[in-house]
């Protein structure tokens, strides 16, 4: 299992926000606005005592004394709800906030009548926005979605509107869609909120989102990552994130990895990090030589989460192979209290690598005599390679697998990930980059996650 923190946006935060952001908006205000880009609003002459009386009632109705009582005691709730702490109380608290909201819309019968009218007098588009407006601000003053997505649709649809407002609204739209769990709604106009130029609030993440909550998580992923890559080193942290994620619930390993990568160049944080290790790690079958290179690198980025990382390091590793770096996992673990010296399993480790350890360190120069010999194979340059590594010799490290690369039936792409983990110990960043990106077959995502850490390294975030 993959654990990871990622942020969410629940309908309610959703809801809340598309209330603030849509607030104060007067159809005088509108009327009178004079942009060369929005069409002139006149209503008809017949709508006009319609509208007036309809939002008459309105403006009444927000000051009578229980809708203001409804109304605080819908904030509330609100305020119940973003505290609340675990599943049980966020239901609950979610449950009174349904129910609040619920009574606070049972005091507006006649009102909704006299928007229902302005709807029904309108012969026009003008008189569409302008009852659309109605709709808006009274779904707004009862907290009533339906309403203020009817209002929105209604505005955006009469067409007297200028570009950038249409798109902002239909942005909107698609939010209050989305609450409602109407997905298809929500991304026809989240479509064309993008395609008009909105881009805050995420736009593309909450059309994702539509996808993902529709189960069509191969689409979602799709514009994730169209969006990722338009906005290059400025994709923000949560689409990053919502792609590991999300790629990895589907089980995509294209785009599980893309997104891991992406995510730790940019936000290469222990977090993050021990993520996109942990996605790696679960979609490949890796053996013991490959899943050593990627808990070097959950080493290097310090992205430790749980007891099973330093354990499948030392099984990769083996005590009786490498036993100086074994020794060094186990006592990592021990410090960091995700391993108990009592184990059986860390006790073996322990006693084993410590009493081979100096019988290794003296073999490392009849290692490299061999590996420089002329007829050295690629196996042994590389078990030379392999130990240097392992007692952190990076620079030795790195010759010996420069001879193993010049020798026939090298397996090329397990020495070049480790001349690249040699060159980056060693702050050759740019040199390591390039020898990862030559790395192919299985172990791609492991070289690939390698050399977004040389690149951190490189340029270091602020």
């Amino acid at each position: 299992m993959v654990r990871a923190k990622f942020s969410a946006r629940t309908a309610l935060a959703l809801a809340l926000a598309l209330g603030v952001a849509t607030g104060g908006f007067s159809a005088p205000a509108l009327a009178k606005e004079k942009k060369p880009e929005a069409p002139k609003i006149q209503p008809s002459k017949a709508f006009i005592p319609v509208y007036v009386a309809a939002n008459k009632a309105i403006e009444e109705a927000a000051k009578r004394q229980d809708v203001i009582a409804a109304r605080a005691a819908v904030s509330e709730a609100e305020t119940a709800y973003r505290s609340a702490q675990g599943k049980k109380a966020r239901d609950e608290a979610r449950a009174r906030y349904d129910a609040a909201v619920t009574a606070l819309g049972a005091l507006f019968t006649a009102e909704k009548e006299a928007v229902e009218k302005a709807f029904a007098a309108a012969t026009i588009a003008d008189d569409n926005f302008f009852a659309g407006k109605l709709a808006l601000e009274l779904g707004q003053l009862s907290h009533d979605k339906k309403l203020q997505r009817r209002g929105l649709q209604a505005m955006v649809d009469s067409g007297k509107m200028a570009a950038a407002e249409n798109a902002k609204f239909n942005y909107y739209i698609g939010g209050l869609a989305y609450d409602l769990r109407d997905y298809a709604g929500a991304r026809t106009a989240l479509q064309a909120a993008i395609a008009g130029g909105h881009t805050e609030g995420d736009p593309e993440g909450l059309l994702a989102d539509a996808y993902f909550n529709d189960n069509q998580p191969m689409e979602g992923l799709k514009v994730l990552d169209a969006a990722a890559t338009a906005k290059g080193a400025s994709a923000s942290e949560d689409m990053l994130r919502k792609g590991v994620i999300n790629g990895y619930k589907a089980k995509s390993t294209e785009y599980a990895v893309s997104f891991s990568v992406r995510l730790v160049q940019n936000f290469p944080t222990q977090d993050n990090w021990a993520l996109a290790i942990a996605v790696v790690r679960d979609m490949n079958k890796f053996q013991n030589q490959e899943q050593i290179d990627l808990m070097r690198l959950m080493d290097r980025t310090k992205s430790w989460s749980e007891s099973r990382d330093f354990i499948e390091y030392i099984q990769a590793a083996d005590p009786r192979r490498l036993p100086g770096e074994v020794l060094k996992i186990v006592n990592l673990g021990l410090a960091s209290g995700k391993l108990e010296a009592s184990d059986p399993f860390v006790a073996d480790a322990k006693s084993i690598s410590s009493g081979r350890i100096a019988a290794d360190k003296a073999s490392l120069a009849g290692l490299e005599s061999d590996a420089r010999a002329a007829n050295a194979s690629a196996a042994t340059a590389m078990a030379a390679g392999d130990a240097y590594l392992s007692y952190e010799s990076f620079a030795k490290a790195e010759e010996m697998y420069k001879i193993a690369l010049t020798k026939p039936g090298v397996d090329s792409p397990r020495v070049l990930t480790r001349l690249g983990i040699a060159q980056t110990d060693q702050g050759k960043y740019a040199e390591a980059q390039e020898t990862f990106a030559k790395v192919t077959g299985l172990r791609a995502p492991i070289a690939q996650l390698w050399a977004a850490y040389a690149k951190s390294k490189a340029t270091p975030t602020p």
